[in-house]
């Protein structure tokens, strides 16, 4: 309810209130990022919110040179009130929700041009796709943070000041130079030196890359002085079926499975919840076939990635599409708050699947 007078203490403490929630926004480091065919969206330091503009019954005034509490005197029974010339209102705002940051675009980005090795001639061309951290905080919709943190979780990496995603063929072959060395050497994967790898096979790839297969596929630690690496069994065997995936439109689950227990390393077991999110399993089919899906292909759009998979299957098992459709879930959201909203669902042979709402071409 609006007041047709105030007192000067009133007044003087209403504009203490209100100036220190300005004071508060005004101390956040914000920018606001999208390019002209995006829905723009505000970044914090390490959060992403989607804007709307909302209506407001409030008249908001726009005053030059308003003050902050803190430049204000501390003391109330000193306060005047002062005549300010309004430059202009406003009865709407920007609404802010915070949302998923949006970064297929970053691996797309990185992806036109991916590292092939020192001794690939494409490397040799322009820089006109590789793109530096200024680069990609101008042109992803994400705060820095969740930007680094996704640079780290593609296993990307700065070559030459460029942010870089080893082409798979030469991830491979890395991979498999630090594997063959653990074999020969017969060191146990929890304690692979890095000193030792680099003196061994710096001959043959450049030094910060062995280094940087070993961090992309092992987990870092000091021990007596010496940096040592515990390699990660699972990423190991995932990379390996990704290999062997690729080659084929579809391939028997059984022989698959055997051709991928020999092609690990000694001493990894390989499992096929390693590969959620990798590859989709066909159980109806005769023989059962396992086949090729990356949920990075998958589009980022909550709507388009449900059109996608129910144009690839027509009805899944909760089980089957939860590795597809994890990281759309918001924050505090479940699958089963996404499925109900984008699927139907009903009994096939005693096991609950799920389908289109709407027809898909």
């Amino acid at each position: 309810m609006l007041k047709s007078t105030w007192g000067t203490a009133e007044l003087c403490s209403c504009m203490q209130t209100f100036g220190s929630k300005m004071s508060s926004l005004m101390k956040l480091n914000v920018i606001i990022r999208g390019e002209k065919d995006e829905q723009a969206v505000l970044c914090s330091k390490d959060k992403t919110y989607d804007m709307k503009i909302a209506d407001t019954s409030n008249m908001l005034l726009f005053i030059p040179g308003c003050k902050t509490p803190e430049q204000l005197n501390a003391d109330q029974a000193s306060c005047n009130i002062i005549h300010s010339q309004i430059a202009g209102f406003s009865n709407n705002y920007w609404e802010l929700r915070r949302c998923r940051p949006k970064l297929k675009k970053l691996r797309k980005l990185l992806m036109e041009d991916p590292y092939e090795g020192p001794d690939s001639q494409n490397d040799q061309t322009l820089t006109i796709s590789k793109y530096t951290t200024e680069d990609l905080l101008s042109l992803i919709q994400a705060s820095e943070e969740e930007i680094m943190h996704q640079l780290q979780v593609i296993d990307a990496c700065k070559i030459g000041g460029y942010w870089r995603i080893l082409e798979f063929d030469y991830e491979m072959k890395l991979l498999n130079h630090v594997t063959q060395l653990i074999d020969s050497e017969s060191w146990s994967l929890s304690k692979v030196p890095l000193r030792t790898c680099l003196e061994e096979l710096g001959s043959l790839e450049p030094t910060e890359m062995i280094e940087h297969i070993l961090l992309s596929y092992g987990r870092k630690y000091i021990d007596d002085g010496e940096v040592y690496f515990e390699m990660h069994e699972d990423k190991i065997c995932r990379a390996i079926a990704q290999m062997l995936l690729q080659n084929a439109v579809k391939f028997n689950l059984s022989e698959f499975q055997e051709v991928w227990q020999q092609s690990v390393p000694e001493g990894m077991t390989t499992r096929l919840d390693q590969l959620k999110g990798l590859a989709l399993l066909d159980r109806t089919s005769r023989p059962e076939t396992i086949s090729l899906l990356k949920v990075e292909d998958l589009p980022e759009d909550n709507q388009e990635r449900f059109n996608s998979l129910f144009s690839i299957r027509e009805k899944w098992t909760e089980e089957d599409i939860t590795p597809y459709i994890q990281d759309l879930c918001a924050e505090k959201q479940t699958v089963g708050v996404l499925l109900t909203k984008y699927a139907r669902s009903s009994m096939q042979n005693g096991v609950k699947v799920y389908n289109s709402r709407r027809p898909i071409s």
